[in-house]
């Protein structure tokens, strides 16, 4: 079975580790998903992206920056599965949102 690494997924399934990514800082990030238990009786599953910010060396996490949730599910594993087919563009393109929306902040 061919998979597509052009999508989250897909790249975690065929390279077996998370994708990385060059911010628009400059910076090394790496990305893995976050599932959030739903809030109340009706509320269902959301997933983001977590990505850990590496220092100039690479050889240790100094911050991370995090995507409100971008899919949705009755369950844990649904709400994975969506984010999983969001295309590494579309990643790449939450990297530097929550970038942008970090750096607002001021320093790191």
């Amino acid at each position: 079975m061919m998979v597509d690494d052009a999508t989250y997924g897909g790249y975690l399934a065929r390279h077996e580790r998370p994708p990385a990514f060059e911010g628009h800082d400059g910076r090394a990030y790496s990305v893995g998903v976050l599932v959030d238990e739903p809030a109340g009786a009706s509320a269902r599953f959301g997933a983001a992206f977590v990505f850990v910010r590496w220092s100039e060396a690479g050889d240790q996490p100094v911050g991370h920056v995090e995507t409100p949730f971008l899919t949705f599910g009755d369950t844990a594993a649904e709400a994975e599965r969506g984010i999983h087919a969001m295309s590494l563009f579309d990643v790449k393109a939450e990297l530097d949102r929550a970038i942008t929306a970090r750096e607002a902040l001021g320093d790191w």
